[in-house]
């Protein structure tokens, strides 16, 4: 596995800057946002020049953008809304090549209006899901016709709150343009913390062979939890590790939900738990 990072932790103000800082902490790949770059978040056009001064700024300095950050609110109530995401989606695709990626997270969402991964009462509605499901139908085919893999990830507050409405999305949309994102300190609904080792497992049993890129963060409570560094909190980083390792996971291993100053702590942590995984032959 290669650990890496959200370029948007580290805040510098130019792209080469961000990944001298990057390279600096032995971090091998990044997830990219756009605002790293000054842009939106979703901006409605990425320059061509842009995207190969990244790709190439990354380049220079042996960092692999495993991904590039394509989320919005794809469960929002608004059509127009969904609609417009999707036309910010299909810019980001249509540079991955130039960026040098073939991955785009996306964000499944929620009903609220606001914020996209707070809960609402209504994400179990038979709406939400049939206004989901057209949303990502759409996704993959621009994912398709750009030639790029969307990753969508399970989360407690979102309308794909678990594995299994993920197992579902997946089988529903029926398209290899669709994998999961993995980040087990997003699993737990409120009472689940206990059964830890169950939960994961039962994870990886359902979505484990889709999995194409894992986030690394913790958490101290089930339920809509706060986000916390990897390490500091509760999450069993030798049972989520090993079920990565044993489903022959590769891939990018991403550091988020953590302040500048606490990468270097959590690239120990990660390095040393996979290490002795026997998963970090790359890290020495």
């Amino acid at each position: 596995m290669q650990i890496g990072i959200l370029s948007k932790v580290i805040a510098r103000p130019t792209i080469e800057a961000v990944f001298d800082a990057v390279a600096a902490a032995g971090l091998e790949c990044v997830q990219f946002n756009p605002e790293s770059a000054g842009l939106q978040p979703m901006p409605d056009e990425i320059p061509v020049a842009l995207a190969e001064r990244i790709r190439h700024a990354a380049a220079a300095r042996r960092i692999t953008i495993a991904t590039v950050q394509g989320t919005f609110n794809m469960s929002h109530p608004d059509p127009e809304f969904r609609r417009a995401g999707l036309r910010r989606l299909k810019a980001m695709a249509s540079v991955c090549g130039e960026l040098g990626t073939s991955v785009i997270a996306i964000c499944i969402g929620t009903r609220d209006r606001e914020n996209m991964w707070r809960h609402h009462p209504d994400n179990n509605s038979a709406e939400a899901w049939r206004d989901m499901t057209a949303c990502v139908r759409e996704a993959v085919a621009i994912a398709q016709d750009a030639g790029v893999t969307l990753a969508l990830e399970p989360e407690v507050s979102n309308v794909v709150d678990s594995p299994a409405k993920a197992r579902r999305l997946l089988d529903e949309i029926g398209s290899p343009h669709l994998k999961v994102t993995m980040d087990a300190a997003n699993l737990f609904h409120a009472g689940e913390l206990s059964r830890m080792a169950e939960v994961l497992q039962s994870a990886f049993a359902l979505v484990g062979r889709d999995i194409i890129v894992a986030h690394a963060k913790d958490l101290s409570r089930d339920g809509e939890a706060g986000q916390e560094a990897a390490g500091t909190g509760r999450l069993d980083y030798d049972c989520y590790l090993s079920l990565l390792h044993a489903q022959g996971f590769n891939g990018p291993l991403l550091l988020h939900a953590l302040t500048e100053a606490q990468v270097p702590g959590c690239v120990a942590f990660l390095r040393e738990k996979l290490i002795r995984q026997g998963a970090g032959q790359g890290l020495l």
